[in-house]
């Protein structure tokens, strides 16, 4: 008796059906758990090689433009109220990719730029408090699109205030290095904006804070990574590759640099925006 019912269970179509589709199910996770592991090897290991050159190259990000996005869109409408970007930042470590983002930005929208020292600074370099170049033809307040405060202040790592009442301070030149790119409003995919983070995440801490084992490490896996796009992440600017060049500034690293990350990097020099870290860092 008992065996009859196991024979008109296994021929119950139900069952077969419930069967089948949990052999579907178990199989997309089972692709889905190896995309994921590929992306994790990718970030954790710079010179990893899982290869989504293919992807990158289909993603339609739009180039930057002249025109810049809608602030009030992204950043909420305040009526009468100019949106006040402060940066602290030590003068000892100036965070360089700032200072590009800061041009770029300059490119696309009417900045009302400023630069402060904080009394817990001593004393600044004349360079670094004309880093925005001379503020000539002030016009009034409202005209402006956006404000852009630098204080250079005594503070372990660069922090950013954008709407006190809203928003919780940002810490770190890489984070806010994305919030400011983001301002462009650039549209990626979702392995695009992986990878750009990635890159952004190496620069910061493997190619300025790592060992020396670890920068060698980021410029094979940069050289590689160049040598099938002109750019770190697909074929426009990315804020992946201001962070990278900055730090390769910063840091000394750029006269041992292969040959595509040389190339890379005149391609950079060759954009107006960093000129103004380039000035600095004669």
């Amino acid at each position: 008796m008992p065996m009859y019912k196991v024979k008109a269970e296994e021929a119950d179509p139900s069952l077969q059906a419930l069967e089948v589709r949990q052999e579907e199910i178990l199989k997309r996770l089972y692709e889905l758990k190896s995309a994921v592991d590929g992306l994790s090897k990718m970030i954790q290991t710079p010179d990893a090689d899982f290869d989504v050159t293919h992807v990158i190259q289909n993603d339609e990000a739009s180039p930057l433009t002249a025109n810049g996005a809608d602030l009030d869109l992204m950043l909420g409408k305040d009526y009468g109220a100019l949106k006040d970007i402060v940066i602290n930042a030590n003068p000892s470590v100036p965070p360089l990719s700032l200072l590009v983002l800061h041009s770029l930005l300059c490119e696309h929208y009417k900045v009302l730029s400023a630069v402060h020292t904080h009394s817990s600074v001593k004393s600044v370099p004349e360079k670094l408090l004309k880093c925005f170049g001379e503020q000539t033809k002030k016009q009034p307040r409202h005209e402006y699109q956006l404000g852009f405060t630098l204080i250079w202040k005594d503070v372990p790592k660069p922090q950013m205030k954008f709407s006190i009442q809203t928003m919780c301070p940002i810490e770190g030149e890489g984070n806010i290095a994305r919030f400011l790119f983001s301002l462009f409003g650039q549209k990626y995919s979702a392995v695009t904006s992986t990878l750009i983070d990635s890159w952004v995440d190496t620069a910061i801490f493997q190619l300025k804070e790592g060992s020396s084992k670890e920068k060698g490490a980021v410029l094979r896996s940069m050289n590689a990574a160049l040598g099938k796009t002109s750019w770190l992440v697909g074929n426009e600017l990315s804020v992946a590759d201001i962070v990278a060049w900055c730090v390769l500034q910063q840091t000394g690293s750029a006269n041992a640099a292969p040959s595509h990350v040389q190339k890379w990097m005149k391609s950079c020099e060759n954009l107006a925006p960093f000129s103004t870290v380039i000035k600095l860092l004669k």
